[in-house]
């Protein structure tokens, strides 16, 4: 897929998966918009991209704080143009007992993972509406959605609401030719993946663990211009596990 006409913000990716995903857009041409509150690695992924010739930037920018992302549009606007694709993967996670999880640690998680997401899409379709864009928006929600591990409230929450928020938002932007869906990974290794034991792998139906590349490939079908029949979706990209029945004896 070739997406060289294409301009995409992606939030979080100065690490993980939103890391992994520039360096994919880039290297199918697309211009890279970046940014995270890791400015040290945001700064080394744009280097590493420029490197190879290709069209990257980085801004730092906080995503709980509406003002940032106000102002990161704004700047957006004067240095580069108009994003066509949106991809909100910025995402905090919290394992703490629901008894010691304080009031400041829940809003954290749900500012980060989830209202993100809405202000960024807000921002993007806004300008997208006017300018007539048909624009396409991905938010990286998670398998947690749908099954979980004890301790895990505010991060299940959050993933769940990005699975809803992502079928109301394509039925609100629909006559505007705005698409959007959602990814929910599974098990995914950013890193030292040969380390993995064999057992890591076995337990999924695909007899693997899932790599980041699994992620771009997803991102790339959903954001195609010509894929325009998929709006209000989720796929989950987690190597059968959501479908494994699992007995413990």
């Amino acid at each position: 897929m070739n997406f060289e006409k294409e301009t995409v913000l992606i939030t979080g990716a100065s690490n993980g998966i939103g890391r992994g995903l520039a360096l994919s857009y880039a290297d199918r041409g697309a211009t890279v918009i970046t940014c995270d509150i890791d400015e040290e690695r945001g700064r080394q992924l744009i280097g590493k991209i420029r490197e190879k010739g290709k069209e990257a930037f980085f801004f730092s920018c906080d995503v709980r704080n509406p003002d940032n992302i106000a102002n990161l549009f704004q700047r957006i606007d004067e240095q580069i143009g108009t994003i066509t694709i949106l991809i909100n993967n910025a995402g905090v996670s919290t394992f703490t007992s629901m008894f010691e999880l304080e009031v400041e640690d829940w809003e954290n998680i749900i500012h980060t993972n989830l209202r993100s997401a809405f202000l960024f899409s807000k921002h993007a379709s806004f300008r997208w509406k006017e300018k007539n864009i048909q624009g396409r928006i991905i938010n990286m929600a998670s398998t947690r959605a749908f099954m979980s591990e004890p301790d895990s409230e505010g991060y299940a929450a959050t993933k769940g609401g990005l699975v809803a928020l992502t079928h109301a938002m394509a039925a609100s932007l629909s006559q505007f030719g705005i698409r959007v869906n959602s990814i929910s990974p599974g098990w995914i290794q950013t890193n030292k993946y040969d380390q993995l034991r064999g057992i890591d792998h076995t337990q999924h139906l695909s007899n693997r663990v899932g790599k980041v590349e699994d992620i771009a490939k997803a991102c790339m079908y959903l954001t195609e211009a010509e894929n325009d029949f998929v709006t209000g979706e989720n796929i989950v990209v987690d190597g059968g596990m959501t479908r494994k029945m699992i007995y413990e004896h």
